[in-house]
Order: C-alpha cells, then structure tokens, then sequence
C-alpha cells in the first residue's frame, strides 16, 4: 500500500505546526502576564492554519508563487499592526513573528527539499525556544522534556537516518550504517511507546500497571525499582505481581522485535512467547486478586529512553555483537552460539537479539530462534537475583521463584526447540 506524497506533506506539515504552535504557547504562559496576552499574533491554531496556509499556496501556484508571496506580506502586515501596539507598551520582541514565518515556510521546504530539512527545522526551533526555559512543562499536563525527547526521536527518524549509506561499508559487519542505525530506531520507539504509556496514559497506576508498562520498555530495571519497593514495605502481593507482569510482558516485546526484523524467526517465537507470556500473566493475576491493602503509586523509571547518548550507545553494542556472534558461530558452531546466547542474558539482551535477528549468519532459523530463547530465559534469571538482591528475601522470594521457572522453562524449550520445529 502507498500513499500519496502530497497527502504525507499535508499531515507532516499538520503536525509540526500544531506543535510548534504549543511549544509558542508555553512560551508565552511563562514569561508573559495575563494582561499582556492579547498583544501576541495568534494561538496553536493560528500557527497550525499557517502551515498549512503555506502548504496550499505554495502548491497551488506552483510556477510563480505569487500567492505563496501575497500570503507572507499578509502576515507581515498584519504584524506589522499588532507590533505598533506592542511598541506602545514598551514590547519590541519579534521573537514570535520570525516563529510564525518560519511555520508558514514549512509548506514549501518540504515540497522543493527532502524531509530531513523539513524536520531539522522544526526541531531547531523547538531547541531554540527552549535554551534559557526553567520550565518543566509546556502544557499544564505535559513536561517540557518529553517535547524534547520526541524531537530527539524526530532527529533519531527523519534526519539522521536518510543521511546515511545504505551499503555495507564497515568491514565484518554484514549490515549497512542505514540498517544499523533503522534498528536503533525502531527500537528506540517502542521503548518510549511504553514510557509514555506509563507517564502520562495511566499517571495514577497501582504497582500492577506500573510493572505491566514498565516491562515494556525494560523489565529489568522495573523489577530492580519494585523489588526495592518491596525491601520498605511487607506481605504487598502486588508487588509480586508487578513483578511477573513485568517479565510477561518482556516476551511479548521481544516478540514484537521479532516480527519486525525478521518474520520467519518471528512466527518460530509465535507459541512459546505467547504460551511463557500467558502463564507469567496468569500468576500474576493469582497473586494481584489476593492483594487485600491499599496501593500506593509508584514511578518505574522517570528517564526518557531516547536519551542519545543511550542511543549511541545501543548502536554501538549493536555492532559489537554482530561481530561477536558472527565469530562465536564460524569457530564454534551452535554449540558456542547457546553458550553465548545464555551469557548475554546476564547483560541488556536487545543489541544481542538484533544482531540475530539482522545479520547473515551461518546458522539455521531454528537455532536463531534457540538462541533467542536462551538469552530471555537466562535473563530472567538475572532478574530473579536482582529481585532477591534489592529486596527482602522474605518480600520477593515468590516473584524471583516464579520468574526463575519462566526462566529455566524458555531455556529449556529454546535448547528443544530443534526438535519441536
């Protein structure tokens, strides 16, 4: 299925003037007095009918662009007006009219320039906006950094990746800095689905939905935060089962990394994920319905996850497992291949399960999909020390028993899977 072009730009362009439009608002909400907010030029929807004012213009006369020019002397005017009031009352700022040109120049950047220029620009002026704020919201119920982040996650998308080659150009990598670079984003993006989700979808969640979301973009770090939780508080059932409901949730994550990057080794993951994912909700369940205390809210983990020096640093491990397993599978064979794959797991899985996923190497589907499994169930493992760890002993031992189980029957099953497939 493809989509029409221009039908992309409108939306695009939609988007980012909406935006840019709250970011103005912010603005003006912080620095600006109640009496003085009449004398600005326009709101979030004036801002967004200014792009897509641009838009239009500059589509419809393509060849001359007069109107596109009548469109920006109509602005200017129009500003021109309201500045001669502002100057009466000492404000000489042109700060928010330079925004607004820059809004209704987007319409045709983007049909005479690549994309990337579009959403370099976008995020230029959202930096800019923001280099001397001390706010920590632009809306009342938005923080001003997740504004940022999703930024940084437009710059991760939409400028840094159609910069890059799309050939293999680094020697022992099978993959091209495109594909590397696609693989940090894609994983980047589920990580902040989850963590949005969590922040602002379900502000107040009892510890259950805390580990549910929490899991989704790392389970381990949530069963790290819940089991110190648990140190400080007695017999709360639910924190074991947000404990397990984090690691259920795992297995559905890794399985929608599977699916992305590779389908057949994805629908080989289909049964036992699902089947591990299930059970893992089951007991969770069993021991949520025997919670008999009032919850408490609880933050998982208030750290955006697209962090770029965390992406650097994903890419990096990215890389250097591709050349770990590709020379653990050419010396020793499937064999090393398992004992690697359970080793990993003891450290952040992802980069190790891309690796698999993306390269080309030597080794059957099934013993990618073995592989896989291995590292989810020695990771939980991991876990169940980390429960056992920050937590009391007495307070954990069920989830970290029931987590190890998850753990050991993936291993099992992922060392059998040859057989079953």
């Amino acid at each position: 299925m493809s989509f029409n072009i221009d039908f992309v730009h409108f939306l695009l362009i939609t988007a980012f003037s909406f935006l840019v439009g709250l970011e103005v608002k912010s603005y003006r909400n912080q620095y600006m007095t109640a009496q003085k907010e009449n004398l600005f030029f326009g709101d979030v929807r004036t801002y967004s009918f200014v792009g897509i004012l641009g838009f239009i213009l500059f589509k419809i006369d393509s060849n001359v662009h007069i109107l596109y020019a009548i469109g920006f002397l109509s602005i200017t005017l129009l500003y021109a007006l309201l500045y001669h009031k502002n100057l009466q009352e000492n404000q000489r700022s042109i700060l928010l009219y330079t925004v607004m040109l820059l809004v209704y120049s987007f319409g045709a950047l983007i049909q005479i320039q690549p994309l990337w220029m579009t959403a370099l620009l976008y995020v230029s002026i959202v930096f800019i906006l923001n280099v001397n704020k001390g706010v920590d919201k632009f809306t009342q119920e938005i923080n001003i950094s997740e504004f940022e982040t999703l930024s940084k996650m437009i710059l991760l998308s939409a400028v840094i990746l159609p910069l890059l080659p799309d050939t293999n150009i680094i020697p022992y990598i099978p993959l091209s800095p495109f594909k590397i670079w696609l693989a940090v984003v894609v994983i980047s993006g589920i990580s902040y689905g989850g963590y949005i989700l969590q922040k602002y979808f379900f502000p107040s969640k009892g510890y259950y939905l805390a580990g549910i979301f929490g899991g989704s973009y790392s389970s381990t770090a949530t069963t790290v935060v819940l089991a110190r939780k648990a140190k400080k508080l007695e017999g709360y059932a639910v924190i074991d089962a947000a404990i397990i409901s984090a690691t259920a949730v795992m297995y559905l994550r890794l399985l929608v990394i599977a699916l992305i990057f590779n389908v057949e080794i994805g629908e080989n993951l289909l049964l036992p994920f699902t089947v591990l994912s299930f059970v893992g909700f089951l007991v969770s369940l069993f021991y949520l319905k025997r919670e008999q205390k009032p919850q408490e809210h609880v933050e998982i983990v208030d750290k955006n996850p697209l962090e770029l020096k965390t992406a650097f640093l994903f890419a990096f491990l990215f890389v250097a497992m591709i050349v770990l397993t590709h020379f653990v599978t050419k010396h020793y064979g499937t064999s090393g291949l398992e004992i690697l794959s359970f080793l990993v797991g003891f450290t952040d899985i992802d980069p190790f399960i891309l690796s698999i996923l993306t390269g080309k190497f030597s080794i059957a589907s099934t013993q990618t999909t073995a592989a896989i499994m291995i590292a989810a169930g020695s990771n939980n493992l991991l876990k169940a020390v980390y429960a056992l760890w920050f937590g009391k002993i007495k307070n954990t031992y069920k989830s970290a028993l029931w987590i190890s189980l998850l753990g050991i029957i993936t291993i099992v099953w992922g060392l059998s899977i040859e057989h079953i497939l």
